[in-house]
């Protein structure tokens, strides 16, 4: 089984950064065969929006409207750790932060959420 964490979030001023976690038990520890990791963010009344993904080939992608801010990697000391890099914040990065993983195992799809964690930028 998967289980999420999300951490990281907090109340910070615009231009400022922050770097979320997800903390992903079970995922790594080759119990799927290829897995991903995205990380959307959900406004109150809204759907979520995806924001960036990283694989276990390596490989990131980003939502246009946060590339060059966010980045996204894979914590090197703690592997089943990926983390979302912010910086230059903005009021309007304003949400609710979720890590969602897909676990892949014989062609058979899994998805996964975490809780989430609130991030708010404001002056």
């Amino acid at each position: 089984q998967v289980e999420l964490v999300e951490s990281g979030g907090g109340v910070v001023q615009p231009g400022e950064s922050l770097r979320l976690s997800c903390v992903a038990s079970g995922l790594m520890s080759g119990s799927c065969t290829t897995w991903i990791i995205n990380w959307y963010r959900q406004t109150p009344g809204k759907e979520r929006d995806f924001l960036a993904t990283i694989g276990s080939g390596g490989g990131s992608r980003y939502v246009d409207s946060v590339r060059g801010r966010f980045t996204i990697s894979r914590d090197n000391v703690v592997m089943n750790t990926v983390h979302l890099q912010m910086n230059t914040l903005r009021a309007d990065d304003t949400a609710v932060y979720l890590c969602n993983a897909v676990c892949e195992r014989d062609g058979h799809y899994k998805n996964f959420w975490g809780q989430g964690t609130q991030v708010t930028v404001t002056s």
